[in-house]
């Protein structure tokens, strides 16, 4: 190893090539060491990795081991972003492995569903604090006169729940506004951006006017639409018949 203390110059200039063979050599082992090291710790840590994401989803490690390698054949390649719980539930090689993957993903979900639920709740909340007497979104033209309505108990208002790039969805928002019925529009999967609802409004012929008189609001889903548990594609009319949420 080159000592740390300095070496004058001209014995620097002798002592440089011996310097460069020490150096060269010496370093060998400990270069090796420090390769080796991790290689020995990765396999633990890889373990303890995969043992932490199988109990995310409540699954044992030779699940997760097993979705990993069903991910890698051609379920991977036809729905690469699939969940371990639905994939290993489509290739079960049981009823009982079957069932019990299904009831797994029930609990995940109704744990989302409520996480989500929860959020939107306090979001909610927060802007009845903060922007009392803004709309949740505005179209151009329409004068913000009140924060954008949530699916609330005893309403008597019309619901319809719709999508982003859904034809049916257009067509039935427009037969509302033709009737003359006010109602509330919910826009699953628009992200909590409020420019996406504008786009999608003004694409649907949404008539500011009737924004503007709160005819009709426009709100973000914020997982409602899954919270109501009804059946069937989007878009979905809904009132409320006996205290339960119904389609129409």
């Amino acid at each position: 190893m080159v000592p740390r203390y300095l070496i004058p110059p001209l014995m620097a200039v002798l002592l440089a090539a011996p310097a460069m063979q020490v150096a060269l050599a010496q370093p060998t082992g400990a270069t090796t060491a420090t390769r080796t090291a991790p290689s020995r710790e990765a396999p633990a840590a890889i373990a303890r990795s995969d043992e932490q994401r199988a109990q995310d989803w409540g699954l044992r490690t030779d699940e997760w081991t097993r979705y990993r390698e069903l991910m890698q054949g051609p379920l991977g390649v036809y729905s690469p972003s699939l969940d371990p719980l639905t994939a290993l539930g489509i290739e079960a090689r049981s009823d009982e492995e079957r069932r019990r993957y299904a009831e797994l993903q029930v609990r995940a979900e109704a744990r989302r569903v409520e996480k989500t639920l929860a959020y939107q709740r306090a979001y909610d909340a927060a802007w009845q604090r903060i922007a009392p007497g803004m709309a949740r979104v505005n179209l151009p033209g329409a004068k913000p006169t009140g924060a954008g309505t949530a699916i609330a108990s005893g309403t008597d208002r019309t619901a319809i729940f719709v999508k982003d790039g859904c034809t049916a969805c257009d067509q039935a928002v427009q037969q509302l506004q033709s009737s003359g019925v006010e109602f509330d529009v919910y826009v699953v999967g628009s992200r909590a951006d409020d420019a996406r609802i504008r786009e999608w409004a003004r694409r649907a012929r949404i008539d500011p006017a009737k924004v503007r008189a709160r005819h009709i609001t426009l709100n973000h889903d914020g997982g409602r639409w899954l919270s109501l548990g009804l059946q069937g594609e989007l878009p979905a009319v809904v009132r409320q018949v006996g205290g339960e949420w119904q389609r129409q």
